[in-house]
């Protein structure tokens, strides 16, 4: 990871200067997770466009890869850049900033349910499912498996994958849990799994606070936010349209989910159930704390390495995009 993250940085730093002089965003997003529905929804109703904003959609079928594409200049913005990822980059130097907190880990730890699994301390030696390594739930899963139950990361073996490959390792033996999205949970009843516990309950457990820690942040490249900070209010001030929208048209997402994500109308019912749990658009002083505080627990456990500047988080066009109506 050191090694790749070094040569994010050198990418970096041999891209010739941004210019913006078009006036296209480049947004990217990894067509799977949390981002597809939302992602699905923010490009069919052209809210940028209607904000004044020339975007062009860059989709990634890897949920690191929009965070690499920003450290090489590929793309200018992601509204769910995994933030483990995120902390480890700029710490590395990689030119990024964070302008708002999107994605909260509505995550939970299943087992089939006929598992003699009941807590997580029992998961020691055993097969966990997660989304791929370097993403946020693998690392803030592997965070809460050591701190809280007492088992390193060479105790247990991460099963990387996306979630619809884990449930089916799940349905197959194949692995004994997962971390899997509550969403996913609801989307496939067949599966019958059960929950021994959540991140929310296990984070509470591990810092005292009620916040609930974020997987996935709105990230920008500095030379955009330097040079075009209402650009990047227009942005936000769309996502957030799109969140009202989703939540206002509940029907009208799900046939969007359907022909966009190719979701079947049930798993799309499920996805609109839940949309608020799973998508925000808030950048306020709790939120920069509760990344911080993530920061500081994933650094202690050693799950990310670096230090924090406070430099990257840039609440300025989330306060710019409060006064667009």
């Amino acid at each position: 990871m050191k090694k790749l993250l070094v040569l994010f940085t050198l990418l970096a730093g041999l891209l010739p200067p941004f210019s913006f002089a078009d006036g296209k965003v480049r947004i990217g997003y990894w067509t799977s997770g949390v981002s597809l529905g939302y992602g699905a929804v923010l490009e069919s109703q052209d809210f940028l466009k209607k904000r004044g904003v020339d975007a062009e959609f860059v989709h990634f079928p890897d949920v690191n890869a929009p965070l690499k594409a920003l450290a090489s200049g590929s793309i200018d913005l992601a509204f769910g850049a995994p933030v483990a990822g995120v902390f480890s980059v700029a710490a590395e130097g990689v030119p990024v900033k964070i302008f708002a907190a999107t994605q909260p880990a509505d995550v939970a730890f299943v087992v089939p349910e006929g598992s003699p699994i009941t807590e997580l301390s029992q998961l020691k030696g055993k097969k966990v499912g997660m989304s791929p390594a370097g993403s946020s739930v693998a690392v803030i899963g592997s965070t809460l498996l050591q701190e809280n139950a007492g088992i390193a990361a060479n105790e247990f073996s991460l099963i990387g994958g996306n979630e619809s490959r884990l449930a089916q390792f799940l349905a197959q033996n194949q692995i004994d849990a997962a971390a899997l999205r509550t969403l996913t949970v609801r989307q496939l009843p067949e599966l019958k799994l059960r929950v021994i516990s959540t991140f929310a309950d296990e984070w509470k457990k591990l810092t005292h606070s009620d916040a609930l820690p974020y997987i996935g942040v709105g990230t920008v490249r500095n030379e955009l936010i330097t040079q075009q900070p209402e650009t990047v209010a227009k942005v936000i001030a769309a996502l957030r349209d799109t969140l009202d929208w989703g939540r206002a048209n509940p029907d009208e997402v799900v046939k969007i989910l359907q022909t966009k994500a190719s979701l079947p109308e049930d798993q799309a019912r499920a996805y609109v159930s839940l949309w608020d749990r799973m998508n925000q658009m808030s950048f306020e002083k709790a939120d920069i704390d509760t990344l911080k505080r993530e920061h500081a627990v994933l650094l202690s456990s050693g799950s990310i390495k670096g230090g924090l500047n406070d430099d990257l988080f840039d609440p300025r066009p989330y306060l710019a995009a409060k006064e667009l109506k």
